[in-house]
């Protein structure tokens, strides 16, 4: 699809730090729809993984660079476990979802030539009927065209007991005190970053959800849905 034909196809973003509930949001809002969705945080963990499995240091820009032009990854839809993630043909969906993926992805994404080799390949995911794309900088950077930008936060707080609650239905326990320190880091990283930082748009709509549900969430964000005509 060309860059044209791509700046027509509608694009809703959803940016906000890590724990903030946009990937729940963003996957939900895709299959409301019927739209596309871009996970632009898995392109960075994918990297680090690559970075880990070859054994490159995550503050060597120019490394880091040839390896996010050449992502070697498919996104695979398996009958009985959904989507798969295929790295250099390994699946990896679980272990590039750990928290420790987490923070070597925000050092990834701190390295402004993987911002930019990684730019026209999350573009590219801007296909008709439209597009829900997930970040931290899809409204500002990759798509700031877009019609409806919505930046969703909450308590570093309610952030870090929300994690902790995921890793323990997975049989994980990590204390509260040190996930709260993880996302009190990550975000003084991705809000001072050099390119990109994490910050809302000018327009964007200011979602805090702290008090709310998902469900309320997702029924807020689909009421802006609806006032732009995107349905």
């Amino acid at each position: 699809m060309t860059e044209e034909s791509s700046s027509r196809v509608p694009v809703i973003t959803i940016d906000g730090p890590g724990g903030s509930g946009k990937g729940t949001i963003s996957a939900l809002l895709a299959q409301k729809l019927g739209w596309n969705l871009l996970d632009s945080g898995a392109l960075y963990r994918l990297v680090a993984l690559s970075a880990q499995n070859h054994n490159v240091a995550l503050d060597d820009e120019d490394s880091l660079r040839v390896m996010a032009e050449h992502l070697d990854v498919q996104f695979v839809t398996a009958q009985s476990d959904g989507l798969q993630v295929v790295l250099e043909g390994e699946v990896v969906s679980k272990s590039m979802r750990t928290e420790e993926c987490g923070v070597a992805a925000s050092k990834v994404a701190a390295q402004p030539a993987v911002r930019t080799a990684l730019l026209k390949r999350q573009q590219a995911f801007a296909e008709e009927p439209g597009l829900v794309a997930d970040g931290r900088d899809m409204g500002t950077v990759v798509f700031p065209q877009a019609p409806l930008k919505v930046f969703l936060t909450a308590s570093a707080e309610v952030r870090a007991e929300r994690r902790r609650r995921q890793l323990q239905e997975k049989g994980i326990d990590v204390s509260i005190q040190r996930l709260l320190a993880d996302i009190r880091e990550r975000d003084e990283r991705d809000t001072n970053r050099a390119v990109a930082p994490l910050k809302p748009a000018e327009d964007a709509v200011l979602l805090d959800g702290t008090k709310l549900t998902i469900e309320e969430v997702l029924e807020r964000v689909l009421s802006e849905v609806a006032k732009r005509g995107l349905i």
